[in-house]
């Protein structure tokens, strides 16, 4: 076994004896940084892989949180083995369709157009009043885990909860790892770096980077549901492109073109966020001054970094 693998073991173990240790306060916050490092490792596939910048991933995110308000009944409980695939097979399907008309544009191109996807998918929203409008809708029951009348647990709980987004963290994790290991992912990877030349070797393109389009949109769903599900909560700033904005900010601060920087991303920026609010008003400035020098001090991201002490540690 690799030290990676061994890394990544103790990590998990970490984050599952978690809360034997922490109160429920701090366990939803980890669940909510768990479920951001799922939608960032899902925006990291196209940007750090594909070399597909896009700022309106989170239409998809947004897609998966508006599922579950739309199959929650009034004041009763989505049933989660039935919305969760139900959320995640939308929003992979709207990205396939929008990744059939952005993915024929390139470079600055491709970035105003996915915007422009997301943009209309706000505004929507924000004009529906089946969707609740500009103030968005309450979900007033978590979803229920009911299996043929047994129910082995139960998301209202603080730990139960967190359980699940860590389980979906995990399995996201292994789910892309097997997919870049794969010859997809090398096709992936070798359309990064000279897509002409993959097109010329036989390999359909435009078919990889579709496919890879679907697949970070059904995964940014399941990160928008288990958010919709965590707060209850649903409104139109679920497809902004200031979300757009935060978990690419993600990905660049934890590294790109890894599994595991958008996860250290994620928890860096939110851990952060929760700290600097606590003791400013004005927390927007340091924030900014924080991700400036990260970007001109760290261009490889915080996991750059952590590789960098390990081949000088390994050097001697």
């Amino acid at each position: 076994m690799s030290r990676r693998n061994l890394i990544e073991l103790a990590v998990l173990a970490a984050l599952a004896l978690f809360p034997l240790l922490a109160g429920t306060f701090y366990l939803q916050l980890v669940a909510k940084i768990m479920i951001m490092a799922i939608f960032a490792m899902s925006l990291d596939l196209l940007v750090g892989y594909a070399g597909l910048v896009s700022f309106g991933h989170a239409a998809f995110f947004g897609i998966g949180a508006y599922a579950l308000m739309v199959l929650s009944p009034q004041y009763g409980a989505a049933n989660l083995w039935l919305s969760l695939p139900i959320a995640m097979i939308a929003a992979g399907l709207a990205a396939l369709a929008i990744g059939l008309l952005v993915l024929r544009c390139s470079g600055v191109y491709f970035i105003m157009v996915t915007l422009a996807f997301a943009q209309m998918f706000f505004y929507y929203a924000t004009g529906s009043k089946f969707l609740g409008g500009s103030d968005g809708a309450y979900i007033y029951v978590k979803p229920s885990a009911d299996l043929l009348g047994w129910t082995p647990f139960s998301l209202d709980g603080a730990v139960a909860f967190y359980a699940l987004a860590l389980a979906a963290l995990a399995a996201a994790y292994i789910l892309l790892r097997l997919v870049l290991r794969s010859l997809f992912g090398h096709a992936l990877r070798g359309i990064k770096s000279n897509e002409t030349r993959m097109r010329a070797l036989g390999f359909s393109t435009f078919g990889i980077k579709l496919a890879a389009f679907g697949l970070a949109g059904a995964l940014a769903g399941l990160a928008g549901y288990l958010d919709a599900a965590q707060f209850g909560t649903v409104n139109p700033e679920l497809f902004s492109w200031q979300l757009s904005g935060i978990v690419l900010m993600m990905v660049i601060l934890g590294g790109m073109g890894t599994l595991y920087g958008p996860v250290l991303g994620a928890f860096a920026l939110v851990l952060l966020e929760d700290s600097l609010a606590d003791a400013t008003r004005h927390w927007l400035l340091p924030m900014g001054i924080f991700i400036m020098l990260a970007v001109l001090f760290l261009p490889q991201g915080i996991g750059g970094l952590l590789r960098r002490a390990a081949w000088m540690r390994a050097r001697g």
